[in-house]
C-alpha cells in the first residue's frame, strides 16, 4: 500500500515524503522545534494550535508515545514533519507508537522530509503558510498545485485569537504534582488562579510542586470571577495565534495590575 504525502509551503517549495498519519490535507503555518526530546509533549502543547511542526532532530519516535507524556488531551499541531520515524518503539511506558497515536489523534504527518534543508528555509524567510497532503490509496493523484495553492490559501496567524479555541470551557481544579504516576499534593498552601490561555499540563504540575494549589479558569473569566475565588495569586499561561487580538485577556490584566495581588 502507497503511503504518499507532501508538503507545500506557499513560496512554491515541494517536499515528497511518506504519510504516517491519517489520509487528507491540512494547511497551517510551519515552524521548526530544536528539541531532542520530548516530541508528545510538543504536539500535545496547545500553543502549537493551527502550526506544523517540523522537528530539526531527524530521529523520531524511538520511545512510541504513551498517556502520560502530554501537555493537554489532545494533539493541537495541524501537522508534524519529520525526517525518519523510527522503525522500533521501545519504552516501558510506551503504549502506542507514534504512527498509531497519530492516526488515534486524526493527525496528518509526513516522514522522509529533508528537514535540514526545510528548516533553512524557514530559518532565512520566517515562518511560513503550508499545506500536508496525504492518501493511503496507491491509485489516489496527490495534486503538487492544488497543495500550494491551498498553502497560500491560508490566512496566517496575525489578528487570529487561538487562545479561546483551546482554552477549557469551564474551571477545573488542579493538584497533581510531577510525581510519576501523578499524585495529589493535598498540603499546598497557597491557592493560584491560572488563566487557560492554552496552558501545559506541566506548568500546572510544577506550581503545585511549589505548594500551590490551583482553580484553573477559562480565557474569557472575568476579575470579578477571578477575585471571588480569593487566591494568593494569579497565573497567566503560555497559548497559541496572535496576543494583540485577545483583547479580553488584555483588559482583565491591566485591571488586574491595579489590584493588591500577584
Amino acid at each position: 500500500m502507497s503511503t504518499q504525502a507532501i508538503l507545500a509551503l506557499a513560496d512554491g517549495t515541494l517536499f515528497s515524503g511518506q504519510s504516517i498519519g491519517i489520509s487528507g490535507v491540512a494547511i497551517g503555518e510551519i515552524i521548526f522545534n530544536t528539541s531532542m526530546t520530548g516530541y508528545q509533549e510538543i504536539i500535545t502543547d496547545p500553543s502549537y494550535a493551527q502550526q506544523f511542526i517540523t522537528f530539526t532532530y531527524p530521529h523520531i519516535g524511538n520511545v512510541g508515545t504513551n498517556s502520560l507524556d502530554i501537555e493537554s488531551e489532545r494533539v493541537w499541531a495541524a501537522g508534524v514533519v519529520i525526517n525518519e520515524l523510527s522503525p522500533v518503539a521501545s519504552n516501558w511506558r510506551s503504549t502506542k507508537t507514534l504512527s498509531d497515536y497519530f492516526i488515534q489523534q486524526n493527525v496528518i504527518a509526513i516522514a522522509g522530509v529533508d528537514t535540514r534543508a526545510l528548516t533553512h528555509i524557514l530559518r532565512n524567510k520566517g515562518a511560513q503558510n503550508a499545506c500536508i497532503m496525504a492518501c493511503q490509496n496507491e491509485n489516489e493523484h496527490l495534486d503538487k498545485n492544488k497543495a500550494i495553492q491551498h498553502a497560500k490559501s491560508f490566512p496566517g496567524l496575525n489578528g487570529k485569537d487561538l487562545a479561546i479555541e483551546v482554552s477549557t470551557k469551564q474551571k477545573y481544579q488542579w493538584e497533581k504534582s510531577i510525581e510519576y504516576p501523578a499524585k495529589t499534593n493535598s498540603k499546598l498552601k497557597y491557592h493560584v488562579v491560572v488563566y487557560d490561555f492554552g496552558v501545559k499540563q506541566n506548568i500546572l504540575r510544577l506550581l503545585v510542586e511549589r505548594g500551590c494549589r490551583l482553580t484553573v479558569v477559562p480565557a474569557t473569566t472575568s476579575v470579578a470571577e477571578v477575585l471571588a475565588l480569593n487566591p494568593n495569586g494569579v497565573f497567566l499561561s503560555n497559548g497559541p495565534g496572535d496576543p494583540a487580538a485577545c483583547i479580553y485577556a488584555i483588559k482583565n490584566i491591566q485591571e488586574l495590575l491595579e489590584k493588591d495581588i500577584p
